[in-house]
């Protein structure tokens, strides 16, 4: 008897409860399709370059465990019922999708395929817990990450992560696979050189990123994490949104350790953010598109093409603002702090929708992941769950001054301004003429003057967020 694993965001052989149950049962074909529609947020040109690593990645565990990757293209309906038809399969396992198209693609598959007689399973692969296990008093959605955060630490530790497989039976015959450049998710234009500088997709690397976080980095990161000069952060956003490591594998790596939780807890409530924002979006599902009050559809937003592209190339005249935009085009990643800075720049000193934000976030970032990334930017413009309030406007010189005082990260990603003084590296309009020429910087030419005041921004932006509350 015959089970397709259909991989999704789930690609890993640890703590994999789908292909656990599947391998279990007798003979896997694991599955992957590229759903080639056109369909809401399909992954971004960066994710795509991740995507193809992260599967050549699992096609090797796979072969080491005695099978191999099928690769299909198309309509994922039609791609499976070929796949029955050529391996006579019985059934089907799959973890679960969240995002609002997935979920509805997913019901309709289920439903069609139990309909023609084919055993359909689910399993929670991606999260601690499912969004509808955590409830308030009044069984409502929460809106407030606190209580979410304390809801989910006094419930049962989750399950402890399973080990992988110790080998996978293939059926006699395997069907047909596509070859995995004929999925064309690598760019034709080789802007992507810089990203096999900085990362390596697959499972493997995600596993000794936590072994490394575990041991090392974990007890310094309460005090480095806000540092984007330094390397305080664990970077398993990208590896968690593929799948190549599961959330529980991070939670038990992270609560074993020899010393206490409590050195952990820090950690764990971006963990408990990430499941806040599954649960946000899962419960309210026009969330990636409108924002989740309802009085911001009203805000009178402004349209500036050319500003809009100076925060897309860096060029906005302020550093912080700019080594963001840099290192995300570069790397395809972001330090968070630095996402809430050029976000707040976007939305409140430009007056630029968040909705534009979060679409070049989403083709740009190798981590792209909907619920994060539409938390994140409704957070950041008010209008979303315990949100920032619309007046907190973040002040990029004060922000630069505070958490990357020498400029560490100013001069990586802003060499043409590196020779300036620790006093003007944030804001070098400030420095005298003397300065500037000794530092080889002609504003205006080697580097942009700002495009908007600050105070004038902010001003404006305050006008505009009390017009919108009258409205």
């Amino acid at each position: 008897m015959t089970t397709i694993m259909w991989f999704r965001q789930d690609l890993r052989l640890h703590d994999n409860p789908a292909l656990h149950s599947a391998v279990s049962r007798g003979d896997v074909i694991p599955l992957y399709i590229w759903d080639d529609s056109k369909y809401p947020w399909k992954p971004g040109a960066a994710s795509q370059w991740w995507l193809h690593h992260s599967l050549a990645a699992l096609d090797t565990s796979l072969r080491n465990a005695g099978s191999r990757l099928i690769l299909r293209t198309g309509n994922p309906l039609e791609q499976l019922f070929a796949v029955i038809q050529e391996s006579k399969a019985v059934r089907i396992h799959w973890n679960r999708c969240y995002e609002p198209y997935a979920r509805k693609r997913d019901e309709k598959i289920k439903t069609t395929l139990k309909e023609q007689g084919i055993e359909v399973e689910s399993f929670n692969g991606s999260l601690l817990f499912e969004p509808w296990e955590i409830q308030n008093k009044s069984s409502t959605p929460y809106q407030v990450f606190t209580p979410f955060c304390n809801a989910c630490l006094s419930k049962a530790v989750p399950r402890a992560p399973e080990p992988p497989p110790s080998g996978i039976r293939a059926p006699e015959k395997m069907p047909f696979s596509e070859k995995l450049d004929s999925l064309r998710l690598l760019p034709r234009i080789p802007w992507d050189e810089q990203f096999y500088h900085y990362w390596k997709p697959g499972e493997q690397t995600a596993i000794s990123k936590l072994d490394q976080f575990r041991r090392n980095a974990i007890a310094l990161y309460s005090s480095r994490r806000d540092l984007p000069g330094s390397q305080g952060t664990s970077q398993f956003s990208p590896h968690l949104h593929f799948g190549e490591i599961s959330p529980r594998q991070i939670w038990h790596a992270c609560i074993n350790r020899p010393d206490s939780r409590q050195t952990a807890l820090p950690f764990l409530r971006q963990i408990a953010w990430r499941e806040f924002a599954f649960h946000l979006l899962y419960h309210y599902p026009d969330s990636d598109c409108k924002p989740l009050k309802e009085h911001f559809s009203h805000f009178p937003w402004s349209s500036n093409t050319k500003w809009f592209n100076a925060w897309k190339k860096g060029q906005t005249g302020y550093p912080l603002v700019d080594a963001g935009m840099r290192e995300l085009w570069t790397t395809g990643w972001m330090h968070n702090r630095v996402r809430m800075v050029v976000a707040s720049f976007l939305v409140k000193h430009l007056l630029i929708p968040w909705q534009q934000g979060a679409e070049w976030f989403w083709d740009t970032l190798v981590d792209a992941d909907l619920p994060n990334n539409t938390m994140g930017w409704q957070w950041t413009a008010g209008c979303g769950a315990d949100a920032a309030p619309f007046f907190r406007i973040f002040n990029p010189m004060q922000q630069g001054k505070r958490f990357d005082p020498e400029g560490a990260y100013i001069r990586k990603w802003i060499p043409e301004i590196g020779s300036l003084p620790d006093e003007f590296i944030h804001e070098p309009w400030q420095a005298g003429q003397q300065t500037l020429t000794k530092a080889g910087i002609k504003l205006g030419s080697s580097y942009p003057f700002p495009i908007v005041d600050h105070q004038q921004a902010r001003n404006k932006a305050l006008e505009a967020y009390a017009a919108m509350k009258k409205s």
